[in-house]
Formats: structure tokens, sequence, C-alpha cells
């Protein structure tokens, strides 16, 4: 099945916009037939995992939509005018996706599928919550609990932008003093000393060299970096199970990116076995949610599994898709038949696990940062210090 982006028009004239799911175009035109469109222009659209580059819309934001989506299907509005109002909260992108759901909603699709044909735009958790509410747990109880979800999320990457904000923030300051004093401080002494004629030290020499360097080549080697990095982005995305299988086994950043897919894929399957959803489709959900595709592939082995008749936490344990303090209350939640309640609070100790060891590392890196700039200033002071001393009247 491939994703087609249509225009069609209705039987009162109105052109609507939008994506289908179908095997060929004219599969997807037939579709579109059947829903009574006349189709205008089918297409097919671009996959959802090829790189490109599209702004991102902030959890907070999405969140804010799907509490408004709660409340006025929760007060008895139809879902159709709910979504219609809720538009007027979106902006830039989302509201365009809005309104591409909202006319699909009408068009008679469900919301659950109207939203899964935004290409990546809403996670699998929401569509997933959503589709559980449409099975029956109740629509609104579904939005609700994806806004929970989406409020959670948008808490835990506020905090860790908090908590990486002053080493960054230092790191761009620092390697800012460190350019200007090679590109503008040292040629300045440099003219000084090259009049006088005499024999420079050895840090004094290196010193202008690298000034040298950075003053000639700098543009270059910049262009070269950013360069190298653009390029490099499709190819880590292509091997990314690779690449997030061996940030996993480091020893401090490995432990953190554990226990935050952890928590999300915790999340995911309290909420999604909360709303009654079964564990294999859960599961599958919690494995587009974790954020990481070496803990997505272990959570896929896990839902191998179950399906061959393993128990949920076992499985879990075996293939090592949490971490052990999570594991310990899945066991414990699914031999008391509170699984989803002890699978939230699992999440919960995960993130703050994660919070307490990214803290302890920035505790070490911030002075490590001070150390080196300070490092780096000291032995530009030296350096001159040392061609000025050596200076022989007369010389």
């Amino acid at each position: 099945m491939s994703a087609f982006g249509y225009q069609a028009a209705r039987n009162d004239g109105a052109l609507v916009r939008g994506v289908i799911e179908a095997a060929s175009t004219s599969d997807a035109a037939a579709v579109l037939s059947a829903r009574g469109l006349y189709p205008v222009r089918v297409e097919e659209s671009p996959s959802p995992d090829t790189w490109h580059l599209t702004p991102r819309v902030s959890a907070q934001h999405l969140a804010t939509v799907f509490q408004s989506l709660a409340s006025l299907v929760e007060a008895g509005v139809p879902l159709e005018k709910a979504l219609r109002a809720t538009e007027r909260l979106a902006i830039g992108r989302l509201r365009e996706a809005l309104e591409r759901v909202g006319t699909r909603v009408r068009e008679g699709v469900s919301l659950g599928t109207a939203l899964a044909q935004e290409h990546g735009l809403f996670s699998g958790v929401t569509v997933g919550l959503v589709r559980a509410g449409e099975r029956g747990v109740g629509l609104d109880r579904a939005l609700q609990q994806a806004a929970l979800q989406l409020e959670r999320e948008a808490e835990t990457v506020a905090k860790l932008r908090a908590a990486l904000a002053y080493p960054l923030l230092l790191a761009a300051v620092g390697t800012l003093s460190v350019g200007v004093i090679l590109l503008f401080v040292v040629p300045r002494f440099v003219a000084l000393l090259t009049e006088l004629g005499q024999a420079l030290p050895l840090a004094t020499r290196i010193l202008i060299g690298v000034s040298a360097v950075a003053r000639r080549f700098g543009l270059v080697i910049g262009a070269v970096i950013g360069v190298g990095g653009v390029a490099a982005i499709p190819l880590v995305t292509e091997h990314r199970a690779a690449w997030h299988g061996w940030l996993l086994g480091l020893p401090i950043v490995g432990s953190i990116r554990h226990a935050l897919a952890t928590a999300r894929a915790c999340r995911t399957l309290s909420a999604l076995l909360g709303t009654g959803t079964p564990a294999l489709a859960a599961l599958q959900i919690a494995r587009e949610a974790a954020g990481d595709d070496a803990v997505a592939a272990r959570l896929d082995a896990a839902r191998r599994q179950v399906a061959e008749g393993a128990a949920l936490s076992n499985a879990l344990e075996t293939t090592g898709a949490m971490t052990p303090g999570a594991l310990q209350l899945a066991a414990i939640g699914e031999g008391s038949g509170r699984l989803a309640v002890l699978l939230a609070k699992a999440a919960e100790l995960e993130e703050r696990e994660a919070e307490r060891r990214l803290k302890t590392l920035v505790t070490f890196v911030e002075p490590a940062l001070i150390l080196v700039f300070a490092a780096l200033v000291a032995f530009v002071a030296a350096a001159l210090l040392q061609a000025v001393y050596s200076l022989r009247p007369g010389g």
C-alpha cells in the first residue's frame, strides 16, 4: 500500500484535498469515486520514511489541540464540528493538517485513519489511542489520554532542554572567544613580533601556526565540516538502528537513552492496555513510540515472543527491551492484574532516573568545558607573554 495525494470535487462543486492509501493510482481513484468524489488529480506522495527536512510541531501545541477535541467531544459536540472549532487553535502546518483531517472525517473516514494519513505528524501512540477509542472505549476518553501523553512528552523535552541549555551556551561562547583570539588578537601580536625579527619560543610559534591555519583555511574547514554533517544525516538515517545500538552501548549516554526509551514505551503500553488494546497491537505502537531504533527492535522481538504465547513481562525481559526496574514492575503488574497501572508508574520512575543521570552528566560536563576553555586561553596568554619576555633590547 502506498500513499496518494489527491484533489477531488464533491457533488456541490467544492474541491477537497487529502491523502489516501491504495495499491495504485487507479485504485486510489476508485476509492475516491466510491466515496462520491470526482478525482481531479491523484499522484503518489513521498514515503514518510524518506529523509527530508520538515518543520516539526511541538508536543505542547499538539496537546492543546487534543485537549480541545476531548473537551468538545465529551460535551457532546459532533466530531466534525469539534475539528472545525479546534482548527482555530492551531497554526501553520498543524492547522493545514487538521483541515485535511476534518475533510476526511466528513467524507466518512474514521478519525484514527485520517490522523494516520498525515505522514508522521501525529505519532503512532496518538493514532493508536484514537483507534482504541473508536473501537468502543470512548473517543473522548481516548482523546483525553492522548492529550495527557503529549503533555508528559512536552514536559520531558522541556526538562532535557533546560538541562542542556547552559553547557551548550558555554560551549558556544567559549568557541567564539577562542575564535576571536585566534583570528584577530594573535595576528596583531604577530605583526609586532615579526618587525622585531627575533627568535620566538616554541609555544608562541605553535600559537602563530594555529592562528595562520585558522585564518587561511578556517572557512574551508568549516564548509567541509558542514557539508560532511549534512551528507552524514541520510547515511545515519539509513543505518539508524546500528547507530542507536552503538549509542545504547555507551557508558552514561546509553543508560540515559535506555531509560527514556523505556519510559516512552511503558507509558504507551500503559495508555493502550488501559483502553483495552490487545497486547500485540500495543507492543507494535510502543515500538514506534520508543524513539530509539535499537530498543524498537527489542520490542519487536518481544512482540514476536508474545505472539508465540510468551508472557509479556518474560518477553520484555528476554529481549532486554526495558530497564531492570521497569521489568520488575511489569512482572508484578502482570501477576497482580494491574499491568497498566504499574507500567505508568515505571514510566514515571524511568523519566526521573533519566533526568537524574542527565543532571549528573551535566554536572561533570560544565566544569570540564570551563577547564578546557580556560586552558586554551591560558595557553594563548602564556605563549604571548613568553614572546614578550623573550625580547632582547636592541636584538
